[in-house]
């Protein structure tokens, strides 16, 4: 079973249509969301949810006033200043990090679990999906990344399906060493601006401490070609292949706004461009043991 992440430094640059017209592409796949954050991958497969299971993430401190002297040591030590001079709990501000238990002279105070958000495993018309909606506001978005990543293999091996395609969230935080954590190839899809080059970098720095082999796909290269060629020079020099080049195409927001994946679409530039990259892809992935 192979694992292949599709991630990027930074929020819009399109990683999530490359994700899904793999998706369509791929045969005995697995299909993963791990933006938990923010998933959208749904709204182009469509999931039927199969079954929904609880998060729980970070700890919230709970106060028994019935042991509680009001002497404020929770209040005076709360660094996210979680507790008001009442001493009640803000649950939006607590962190869960206990620092509160710890000073209470009468054991007042107790971490209790706190619900974050939903995992589930549904079907497509592509195949099984595992996903996740982490609650707004919530921390431990890493945590649920590896939930999400650990149903997608247990889908795999039960289904016996040869590839886990999974959908990155953006960035370089927990969240994403958690989705590219012992992937076999990381694609990072990037794009010709100022930020996009500079995130490029970033993200590169983080797969390439974690030693997971990375492949770049530029989108929307047309839009900026100076960019574009700095984008191909700086790979070079990395020894980081450039697997696929996206003109900037209207297709991709019709198929967007239909609710398809790119591929689905039509047959144009775009959809043979990543059908040429899918399949270098795969051969890249075969050569990997």
């Amino acid at each position: 079973m192979k694992q292949l992440t599709v991630i990027s430094g930074k929020g819009g640059t399109g990683k999530t249509t490359v994700t899904a017209s793999f998706a369509a592409l791929a045969e005995n796949a697995v299909l993963a969301d791990c933006d938990v954050d923010a998933a959208d991958l749904h709204l182009i497969l469509k999931p039927e949810v199969i079954s929904t299971h609880d998060f729980f993430g970070l700890k919230l401190a709970h106060i028994d006033y019935d042991l509680c002297t009001r002497c404020g040591q929770c209040v005076r030590h709360c660094r996210f200043d979680a507790i008001d001079d009442d001493i009640n709990i803000i649950a939006d501000r607590c962190e869960g990090c206990g620092v509160c238990q710890f000073v209470c002279p009468v054991d007042a105070i107790s971490m209790k679990e706190r619900l974050s958000g939903h995992s589930h495993i549904s079907s497509t018309r592509f195949g099984p999906m595992a996903h996740a909606r982490l609650f707004t506001a919530e921390e431990a978005s890493g945590k649920l990344v590896a939930v999400v990543r650990n149903n997608a293999r247990i889908l795999a091996y039960e289904q016996k399906r040869g590839i886990i395609i999974i959908d990155g969230p953006p960035g370089i935080g927990c969240p994403v060493i958690s989705a590219i954590s012992g992937v076999d190839i990381c694609l990072i899809v990037t794009e010709p601006s100022l930020s996009g080059m500079h995130d490029l970098e970033r993200v590169l720095e983080v797969t390439a401490h974690f030693k997971i082999p990375s492949l770049v796909c530029i989108n929307k290269c047309d839009i900026n070609p100076d960019n574009s060629a700095k984008i191909k020079s700086f790979c070079k020099e990395a020894g980081v292949g450039v697997v696929g080049e996206l003109v900037y195409d209207r297709s991709v927001t019709q198929a967007q706004i239909k609710g398809l994946s790119v591929v689905e679409y039509d047959d144009g530039e775009v959809s043979q461009s990543l059908k040429a990259m899918w399949n270098r892809i795969m051969e890249i992935l075969d050569q990997i043991k």
